[in-house]
Parts: C-alpha cells; sequence; structure tokens
C-alpha cells in the first residue's frame, strides 16, 4: 500500500510541475502547490524515519477506516503454498476457469500451443482484469504477479516471480461469493481441467536428480498410445468383465468412503511373453482417460523414497510395476547374497583387491550395497498400507510371467484386487486381430487356423508378426497361408520338445531303479 502511495504521490507531483509551467497559475494555484510539497516532504521523512514496525499498525487502521467509506472486498488466491512451495490447486482451478470465459471480455489474453490438434488455449494475461456474474451477483477477477527484489542463484534461486488472482466484490454479496460462488468456480475449473488435459506418461527419476533447478521426482512425455479394448486380442466376455469392473471402481467414491476404504483397485496381469500385458494397460488408461507412473523400482534406493513417489502421483492415474518378479528380489535371496558374498568383512580393504579372490568378493559388497533397499514390508506399504491413501482415484497394476514366484502377500485379495490372465492367443482373440490387420471377418482358412490355435500355444505377439503383410505384393490369403505355417512349425516344435522330455524322464526313471539301496 505504501509503495502505491508514493507512487500516487510521484506522480501528482509531477503533473503538477507539468500544470504550473504551461498553465496559468493564481494565488490558490500558488497555495496548492505549496500543500503539495508539504505532503512530499512529510511523505519522504515518514518514509525515511518513521519505525518500519508502527507502519503495520498505521496500515492496519488505515484499512479499517478504508472499510467504512469503501464497500468491497477483496480475495486473493496466490499461486503456490507454503507447504513446500507446491503449486495450489485452487489457483490452477480458478486459471482454468477464468481462461475459459474470459475469451470474449479481456483485451490482453496469453496463448498457449498444445499437441493432437488441440485448439489454441487462451488465459487471461498479467494485470488483466475480466467480470463474471453468478447467480445475478457481479464479481472482478484481476491477476497480477510479484517480482522478487534479488536476483535468484542459477543453481538455487531464492524466488521466483508469484502470480496472484484477485477476487473482488460487493460486501452485501459476501454469503453468495463465500458460500457457493467459489465453491462453484472450483468445481468448474477442475472439470474443465481434466476435460481438456493431455494424458501424460511418467517415468520416476533417481534421487540423484530429484534437488536443485526445476527438477523433479517424475518425467513425462504425452501419452499417445492407440490401444483401445476393441483391438485387444482377447475374449470379449472377458474384456466386458473387465471394463465394467473398471466403470465401477471410477463411480465408487462414494462407496469407498462409506466402507472405510481408500479409493485404489490392484490389478494383476500374468501371462506368458507376448501376451499383452502392456497393452492391456494403454488400454485400460485411454478406456479410463487415466496417466500413467511407470515405476522402475530398481532406480528406488529404499522405502521412504518409494514413499516420497507415492506423494506426488495425482489421482485419476494408473501406477504400473512391470515385471515385478524381476524389478526386486522380495523373498530373502538379496540377504543370502549379501551373507554369502560378505563373509570375508574382517579382511583389510587393500587385502581384498590385491587378492584376486577377494577382490571379486569385494567388487560383489560394493555392487550390493548399490541395491535398492526396497522391501517387501515397504511395497506393502506403498499398495495398501496408510500411504496408499493419500490422494484417491488411482490403479495399481503388477505384471509378471511367472506368477507362482511371487510372495503370496503382494498378490492376496486388498492388494491386488483382480487377477486377470493373459494367455495363448485362442480364436477369438485371432478374429479380432484378423479384422485389425487384415480386416477379414471370415475366411476359407479360418477354419484350419481354429484347429491349429486348438492344438498349438503362440502369443498373439507372435500370431499379429505373421499377420502383418510383408511387401504391398502380400495379400490377406497369403497372410494367412504364412500364420497356418508358423503354426505347424510351431505344432511340430512342441511334439519334439515333448518326446524328447518323456525320454529323459524314462531314462532317468530306468537309472534310478538301477541304483543299489
Amino acid at each position: 500500500m505504501w509503495t502505491q502511495l508514493s507512487s500516487a504521490i510521484s506522480g501528482l507531483m509531477l503533473a503538477w510541475v507539468m500544470f504550473e509551467k504551461y498553465f496559468p497559475t493564481g494565488e490558490m494555484w500558488t497555495q496548492l502547490s505549496s500543500a503539495i510539497t508539504g505532503l512530499m516532504l512529510a511523505w519522504v521523512m515518514f518514509e525515511k524515519y518513521f519505525p518500519y514496525q508502527l507502519r503495520g499498525y498505521l496500515q492496519k487502521y488505515n484499512q479499517k477506516l478504508m472499510s467504512y467509506v469503501y464497500p468491497y472486498i477483496q480475495i486473493t488466491f496466490h499461486e503456490f503454498t507454503s507447504e513446500r512451495l507446491k503449486r495450489s490447486e485452487a489457483f490452477s482451478a480458478i486459471q482454468t476457469y477464468i481462461g475459459s470465459n474470459s475469451t470474449n471480455t479481456a483485451k490482453r489474453l496469453k496463448a498457449e500451443v498444445v499437441r493432437n490438434n488441440h485448439p489454441l488455449v487462451l488465459t487471461m494475461d498479467d494485470y488483466e482484469e475480466v467480470t463474471d456474474v453468478f447467480n445475478g451477483v457481479k464479481v472482478w477477477w484481476a491477476s497480477s504477479k510479484t517480482v522478487p527484489k534479488t536476483q535468484p542463484n542459477s543453481f538455487h534461486p531464492v524466488a521466483e516471480e508469484r502470480r496472484q488472482y484477485r477476487l473482488t466484490f460487493h460486501k452485501r454479496d459476501r454469503e453468495v461469493i463465500t458460500e457457493k460462488y467459489i465453491e462453484h468456480v472450483l468445481k468448474e475449473g477442475k472439470a474443465i481441467a481434466v476435460k481438456n488435459r493431455q494424458r501424460k506418461l511418467f517415468t520416476n527419476n533417481s534421487s540423484e536428480n530429484w534437488y536443485g533447478w526445476k527438477s523433479t521426482k517424475w518425467s513425462h512425455v504425452l501419452f499417445e498410445h492407440p490401444a483401445t479394448f476393441d483391438s485387444l486380442a482377447m475374449e470379449t466376455k472377458k474384456k466386458e468383465e473387465i471394463k465394467k469392473d473398471l466403470t465401477r471402481f471410477t463411480k465408487g467414491k462414494n462407496y469407498y468412503a462409506k466402507i472405510g476404504k481408500a479409493w485404489k483397485r490392484g490389478y494383476l496381469l500374468y501371462g506368458p511373453p507376448g501376451t499383452g500385458k502392456s497393452t492391456m494397460i494403454s488400454a485400460m488408461a485411454n478406456f479410463l482417460d487415466y496417466d500413467i507412473y511407470d515405476l522402475e523400482l530398481t532406480t528406488v534406493k529404499d522405502n521412504s523414497e518409494l514413499r516420497k513417489l507415492l506423494i506426488e502421483t495425482t489421482g485419476k492415474s494408473i501406477i504400473v510395476i512391470e515385471d515385478i518378479d524381476c524389478s526386486l528380489d522380495f523373498t530373502g535371496q538379496r540377504k543370502k547374497t549379501k551373507e554369502k558374498d560378505g563373509d570375508d568383512d574382517d579382511d583389510d580393504k587393500s587385502d581384498k583387491e590385491k587378492n584376486p579372490i577377494s577382490k571379486k568378493k569385494f567388487e560383489a559388497e560394493k555392487e550390493n550395497n548399490n541395491r535398492s533397499k526396497v522391501t517387501l514390508s515397504g511395497l506393502l506399504n506403498f499398495i495398501d498400507g496408510i500411504w496408499s491413501a493419500c490422494g484417491g482415484e488411482r490403479i495399481i497394476v503388477f505384471t509378471t510371467n511367472y506368477v507362482d514366484r511371487l510372495d503370496p502377500a503382494l498378490t492376496r485379495t486388498g492388494r491386488m484386487d483382480k487377477h486377470i490372465e493373459l494367455s495363448y492367443c485362442c480364436f477369438e482373440a485371432f478374429q479380432v486381430l484378423a479384422k485389425n490387420y487384415l480386416e477379414l471377418k471370415s475366411h476359407e482358412l479360418f477354419g484350419k487356423i481354429e484347429e491349429l490355435l486348438g492344438e498349438t500355444e503362440m502369443s498373439p505377439a507372435d500370431v499379429t508378426e505373421n499377420l502383418m503383410p510383408k511387401s504391398d505384393e502380400e495379400d490377406e490369403e497369403d497372410c494367412l497361408k504364412r500364420l497356418i505355417k508358423a503354426l505347424e512349425t510351431t505344432k511340430e516344435e512342441a511334439r519334439i520338445k515333448a518326446e524328447e522330455a518323456a525320454l529323459k524322464a524314462e531314462k532317468a526313471g530306468e537309472e534310478s531303479g538301477e541304483t543299489p539301496s
């Protein structure tokens, strides 16, 4: 306020000098000039000698005095909260709301071009003001920003410019604004943001890069995978079951609150390689319009970092840990390895480096120390503990090729609520692929393919590789014949392997029978 008043007086003084120079003056003007000059001198003395602490009291009582003659109330919404300088959700919602309503009234706008053929996004520029009407009540929104006086450090900036929105309304409308209008703005802003948002694919950064200038725990790219449930090679009945389960989850906020459970759901996708587990995740994200957080556990140092990553995820997202059986060892093998590699802890470091065997053990120890210290308990708490309740509307997905290798504590109901097996290609899945790749709904060779698929184990990935035309000269029949040939080859290889296994088992039985007791 004092800065604004100082600027106003300085401007008034300058205007008065210009007025005296170019306009005729009389005794009244001379007296006015003296009064303004005296006021300016008093202001300079006030700025220089008046204690800073007393200015606060003066400003306080000045505001009380102004409230009697100024009938308007102002509410300021700052861009960042006091908690770790986190961007305010209210500010983001207001920005989206005003942006959608300011294009017709604001004279200065900021434009942002986005991808995916989205229209130009316009928002109100700094120091611009627009009006809004709610239930017959008129309000004014103004944007401004605060620029730090100190120059920020290039590595660890002390401060950045902070933006804020100021809402002004008549004091007689206080109840309508505080109880209804602000809630309306936040709700509409969030709805518009969800409708217009671009979905993202996140991956976690190493904790060594979490700090510094504009560093983040997650990096992202735009999520543009085209997979849908319609193009997914799977039985129609199973696809519909999964879609219904996902839809029920998205509408279950009140239900989860009623039963006292965090609003999340776990999915375990398991099956042989090439059966479409990653494609299933993409189809789920496209169906729900969710972001994906692809969590790489091997880069997470300990349980504390795992919790910090969870806190930084947002709602309407799918948190994915692919190949959970390969990500980390939660079965006690790590401890055994450490005991085996660390049995020479009493040896001197220099002796280890001199002795080739000791050196090898020393390097094994060093590698073991660099391994992730995430424990089974930490992962379980991440999935189903207290920290899992931070936020809501999250789906956690594990994928594995070998479900029997997972600890039962990971796969029980309540953590992985729904287990989905993605197996080898069946005829119904083949029909989906034939329609997608060859635009065929039926063909005379389909009967032969159905017979072979019933006798052969081939992943959908291998089926699609054979269905894809290899040149412009190939037609649909050529692709189907190539698939039939591949199925027959796979069937023959499986028969040979089965016979060899039977011979080995028979030979082992004979040798066991000849061994004396």
